[in-house]
């Protein structure tokens, strides 16, 4: 039996690697990607194996259009096993990076970064993933945003901006693929408990803990038995930015 196929971006640590190994013990064949932190894809990828599961390393950078052409002409080839020919089933944009500052602050490169990394690398992705998709009238594109593209925070309007305008296109996108019976959703995540909020001290963190009606920051875990569970969700679930915030907005 064919394996279905699922490409998970920035999946060396946080959410990302938590998807990759639900999506692996689930069945999947899972390609792996990240752009700097090789080492760790290879803990996932050994992790993976070790529990009889299927995988591929992809590492680049996904911000850039000629890497991820590279990396789909991989995704595209036999790969060294026909049951894995084709394309992806399901595609996870998660390849993320946040600022913290004043707007005002920023440096052009700054900005271009963010908006590279948190939206034009979805574009990117999905350009590559939709022909497949379309040619077999079945997909699931799945996009990691932020509570933040919803209602904004202070001192992160680049991440606020990149992560509406993945709303948007989100929206717009399960529109023009509603008739191939692809559906694209999106994660509005709230406060979860990776890297990306290492910036936080003990203090900072108690206090935002104490903003979120659930008490506690969420784990990456939870979002990725969210995020494998859309990849089975009805197909008429579509254009949605699904809250999982522990109730903040």
């Amino acid at each position: 039996m064919k394996k279905k196929n699922v490409l998970i971006t920035g999946s060396s640590r946080g959410i990302g690697r938590a998807c990759a190994l639900a999506f692996a013990e689930a069945g999947y064949h899972v390609f792996i990607n990240c752009r700097n932190s090789v080492e760790q894809l290879k803990e996932v990828e050994k992790e993976i194996l070790s529990r009889g599961g299927s995988c591929m390393m992809l590492p680049g950078d996904v911000s850039s259009p000629d890497t991820v052409r590279s990396m789909f002409r991989v995704i595209t080839s036999p790969c060294g096993n026909s049951s894995l020919q084709g394309g992806l089933d399901i595609l996870v944009n998660n390849a993320g990076i946040s600022h913290f500052g004043l707007l005002s602050d920023m440096s052009d490169e700054e900005w271009q970064n963010i908006l590279d990394t948190n939206l034009s690398s979805v574009f990117y992705c999905c350009r590559e993933a939709i022909p497949h998709m379309v040619s077999q009238k079945a997909g699931k594109i799945i996009n990691i945003s932020s509570m933040w593209g919803v209602s904004g925070a202070s001192c992160e309007a680049a991440y606020s901006a990149a992560k509406s305008g993945l709303n948007g296109l989100t929206r717009a996108l399960a529109k023009e693929l509603a008739p191939s019976n692809i559906q694209v959703n999106a994660i509005a995540c709230g406060v979860i408990d990776t890297e990306m909020n290492a910036r936080l001290n003990k203090e900072e963190r108690l206090a935002l803990a104490e903003e979120i009606p659930s008490g506690r920051f969420g784990a990456a875990e939870e979002i990725a038995q969210f995020v494998l569970s859309l990849a089975d969700a009805p197909g008429y679930l579509t254009g949605q930015i699904i809250g999982v915030d522990g109730g903040y907005l």
